[in-house]
């Protein structure tokens, strides 16, 4: 089998990283970015060094600080307009995946010319664009290192994949040291994002030996550490982890692209505006134990990989072992169900076979082991709501 590995070409790793962007723009002959940062980013002061090491070095820096959580096509759209009227010749996202997302539409599209609409799945965007350097200071959504991003059509209110080459950053800085300020909440979302990413890395249809080792990789990192980094924000070793295995499982996911849970989850985020990684939590323990039966062999990898289950352990044993394992876990970092978020239970049961539909066009519930039909997938989100975790 051929496989197709997709990476950035230049990957800097390690604490204190972030000094290191002039010399990279250098690098990439870029001398005229658009930093697009989280305006919460910028006011904890973040990037402060990074914006006055650039100026020191001549670089022409505009910035963009308009990102919002779950960006939007008009999002997108101002900050082109801005890439264009300031002359822009390359976009550095600076922040968690929104920022990250953001910026990488933004460069499509104003390489491009076409609308972001234009981009989304099923086409692939395998196109040349100006270079895009992804800083990421969350450890969970791996932008910094997919094919991929996630834009809301604001008309539709329905989130768009863009996926192909085009989408990939020219570089990323992963600086662990950036993640020492994130809250409870944030660490967890992203965190859960990350495992989810690996997991599906692992069990996916388009899985491969590239994918398996990262995936396996960041499920033993996030396993160990995780839970770690969520109670002591500054312990700078779990942190570090942390940003290493969401990496990895960037890494794996970029090369697999994403399956059920990441299907079913989007819809929540577009239509009644939960965090991605949570809504990702929120599904975690469901569609494992809808799809075990059909990757048994996987799916026992990913337990052994967490740590919770043994090479001595039955592939039967070890999933059943990986599906308590994310039940409780969901308990421990106090993830919700979506009607103890707060969702309203009547909008929620009439948006069902619309939800399905994103869900189903979003093309990824077929990456999954068990792919699911329309019934299915109502019938999985009817579940979720209180979390049920059924016997399949």
């Amino acid at each position: 089998m051929i496989n197709r590995i997709l990476t950035p070409r230049e990957l800097i790793v390690g604490g204190g990283s972030i000094g290191q962007l002039p010399a990279l723009l250098q690098r990439l002959s870029v001398s005229r970015p658009l930093l697009v940062i989280d305006p919460g980013v910028l006011k904890l002061g973040l990037a402060e060094p990074a914006i006055a090491a650039m100026r020191a070095d001549g670089i022409d820096l505009d910035i963009f600080a308009e990102v919002i959580e779950d960006p939007t096509d008009a999002t997108v759209d101002l900050a082109v307009e801005q890439i264009r009227s300031s002359n822009r010749d390359s976009v550095i996202g600076f922040g968690g995946g929104s920022a990250i997302d953001t910026g990488k539409a933004a460069a499509i599209v104003a390489s491009t010319g076409e609308a972001v609409h234009a981009l989304k799945v099923p086409r692939i965007v395998d196109l040349s664009v100006m270079p895009f350097i992804a800083v990421p200071t969350t450890a969970g959504t791996g932008s910094e290192v997919t094919r991929a991003c996630v834009i809301t059509d604001t008309q539709r209110h329905e989130k768009m994949l863009i996926l192909g080459t085009a989408a990939l950053p020219a570089a990323a800085i992963v600086d662990f040291e950036l993640t020492l300020s994130c809250p409870f909440r944030v660490t967890v979302d992203t965190g859960l994002d990350a495992l989810t990413h690996a997991l599906e890395a692992i069990i996916n249809r388009n899985r491969n030996a590239h994918a398996d080792a990262l995936a396996s990789s960041a499920l033993a990192l996030i396993g160990a550490h995780l839970e770690t980094a969520a109670s002591e924000p500054g312990n700078r070793a779990a942190r570090e982890a942390m940003m290493l295995g969401a990496t990895h499982a960037g890494l794996a996911v970029s090369n697999t692209s994403t399956a059920l849970i990441h299907g079913l989850s989007r819809p929540i985020g577009a239509l009644f505006h939960v965090p991605h990684g949570l809504s990702n939590a929120m599904l975690l323990p469901l569609v494992t134990a809808y799809s075990l039966s059909a990757a048994p062999r996987q799916y026992a990898a990913a337990a052994r990989a967490l740590g919770w289950a043994s090479a001595s352990d039955s592939d039967e044993h070890a999933g059943r072992v990986l599906v308590q394992g994310f039940i409780g876990l969901n308990a421990r970092l106090k993830v919700p169900t979506p009607q103890s978020f707060g969702i309203d239970g009547e909008r929620y049961k009439a948006l069902l076979p619309e939800m399905a539909r994103q869900a189903l066009s979003s093309g990824t519930p077929q990456n999954n082991p068990r792919v699911p039909d329309t019934d299915d997938i109502i019938a999985l989100y009817r579940n979720a709501w209180d979390g049920r975790v059924p016997v399949f």
